[in-house]
């Protein structure tokens, strides 16, 4: 299950002198506690659907013509093209790259298997740059602080400072 969940809100229209009018759905994206917004027209949401079928099988998507510019027409519109974006995330478990670049989702490499199985990964949290068991050589004019830090710490945790 995907922890992205989308629903569209509103629609607002826009009138331009150079084209005809058209409208702008506002799409709710939240992942992972994050919320973002983000305005599509149906335009785009049609190219989508056009990329979509050539790699997996997309819902059915609201009709490209509408007869007349009511707002009954157009909340229907709203109403499918949300259950359009939530069916392709209930439906597949991969989700492709170009339905998250259309939801402004920054998306990551995928984990190989054996990590993503709710196994923790190793990283290195400290490095040194010389054995901190060994001495401080006799140049040094200043202990490393940090390395008399964390040696203590682990060796000696009940060891009270100086």
């Amino acid at each position: 299950m995907h922890q992205i969940s989308v629903s569209i809100p509103s629609f607002r229209s826009e009138d331009t002198a150079a084209e005809r009018g058209y409208t702008v759905f506002k799409i709710e994206v939240l992942m992972s506690g994050r919320q973002h917004m983000v305005e599509k027209r149906y335009s785009e949401f049609h190219a989508l659907h056009k990329m979509l079928k050539k790699i997996i099988k997309p819902p059915e998507i609201p009709s490209k013509h509408v007869r007349n510019w009511v707002p009954k027409v157009l909340e229907q519109r709203r109403h499918g093209l949300e259950l359009y974006l939530q069916t392709i995330i209930m439906e597949n478990e991969i989700l492709p790259k170009i339905f998250l670049d259309f939801l402004n989702i920054r998306h990551f490499p995928s984990l190989p298997k054996t990590e993503s199985c709710g196994k923790l990964t190793h990283q290195p949290a400290l490095l040194f740059q010389r054995d901190p068991y060994l001495l401080p050589a006799t140049n040094d004019t200043f202990s490393n602080m940090v390395i008399e830090g964390v040696i203590h710490g682990i060796f000696y945790p009940d060891l009270q400072p100086r």
